[in-house]
């Protein structure tokens, strides 16, 4: 994990991909994070409102998969939660659209 603060999340987010360069990690993150969005739109379609924290917890296990098996490091989620949070959304739609 980084000494430094990060106080913005554009500060943030080129450190955020520096903990994503495995293709196995990065994958196993946008598979739990599509997985999680199917979750949450259930809970909201059908009001069954467990599906919200399997929906947290499907997409968190995957990721830490990608980073304790295949990345070898602390997920930023431990340190920087709300900002690992949104670059995670971010790295799903940049892998989304191809960019």
């Amino acid at each position: 994990m980084s000494d430094r603060r990060y106080r913005t999340f554009a500060e943030f987010y080129p450190f955020y991909l520096g903990e994503h360069r495995d293709p196995t990690c990065r994958a196993l993150h946008f598979a739990g994070t599509s997985l999680a969005a199917v979750l949450l739109a259930t809970a909201l379609i059908t009001q069954r409102w467990w599906l919200v924290l399997l929906a947290l917890v499907v997409g968190y296990a995957f990721a830490w998969v990608g980073h304790y098996f295949f990345e070898h490091n602390r997920p930023a989620t431990f340190e920087y939660p709300l900002f690992s949070f949104m670059g995670d959304w971010r790295m799903w739609w940049e892998t989304l659209t191809r960019r």
